[in-house]
């Protein structure tokens, strides 16, 4: 993870807008810029989010999916496939269930409808920027069902082989809240820890299990019965 992201609590988070319509770009742009994130950069079609993304490595990459040039999910992909520590919030006009999971797949970590409000935009992206998963209500629960259906697939290879690396107690118990679809400011009260020290542990165990982004992350505990274990309770 780079020097930037880690410290994005400390210092102000850095942004970049992805639109192809000028007008509305600008806009958010601004609105987020008043609220106190520096915007870094913007871009109007996919190769220049790409180009662009690369150079100012922003915190949070603000992500409209129907781009010229290159679809938003290939952006997204390619990004966050070279930094997973980027946080990308899709944008998006179109509430359809397979944009929504395509996003997510691709390394999305929230989805939000461009009818939500401007202050509703400005908490998905502070919260996006600490790496909850934010939905417009009524995304969250396709997403998570989308989850249980992956588990119900073959798992990757890595995740069985022999030797493969054990979780701390405590990474096992954030695994186990994040797969009830918790997000990291709920299982940081839960588990009395920093939300700091709940996105570390994420982290860890992902390097650890060599997954790459929620998704399978989410995926790897569901299949293994973590989000009914009874070892969570109220």
């Amino acid at each position: 993870m780079s020097a930037q992201h880690e410290q994005t609590t400390a210092e102000r988070v850095t942004v970049m807008v992805v639109d192809d319509h000028p007008m509305w770009r600008d806009a958010v742009a601004r609105d987020l810029a008043e609220a106190g994130f520096a915007v870094v950069a913007t871009a109007g079609d996919g190769e220049q989010a790409v180009r662009r993304a690369r150079a100012a490595t922003p915190d949070v990459l603000v992500l409209d999916l129907n781009l010229p040039l290159k679809p938003g999910v290939q952006v997204c992909k390619e990004l966050v496939g070279a930094d997973p520590a980027l946080r990308v919030l899709v944008l998006s006009a179109s509430g359809e269930h397979a944009d929504v999971l395509e996003a997510v797949k691709s390394g999305a970590t929230g989805y939000l409808l461009k009818s939500a409000s401007t202050a509703e935009l400005i908490d998905a992206v502070r919260r996006t920027a600490v790496g909850d998963a934010v939905f417009t209500p009524g995304l969250a629960g396709l997403v998570l069902g989308e989850y249980r259906r992956l588990a119900s697939e073959p798992a990757p290879a890595t995740a069985d082989e022999p030797g493969a690396p054990r979780l701390t107690d405590r990474e096992t118990e954030v695994l186990r809240l994040v797969a009830k679809g918790l997000s990291y400011k709920q299982i940081a009260e839960r588990l009395v820890i920093s939300h700091r020290t709940v996105q570390n542990h994420v982290q860890n165990t992902l390097g650890k299990l060599q997954l790459h982004n929620r998704v399978e992350l989410v995926r790897y505990a569901i299949e293994r019965g973590l989000d009914t274990d009874e070892g969570d309770r109220p």
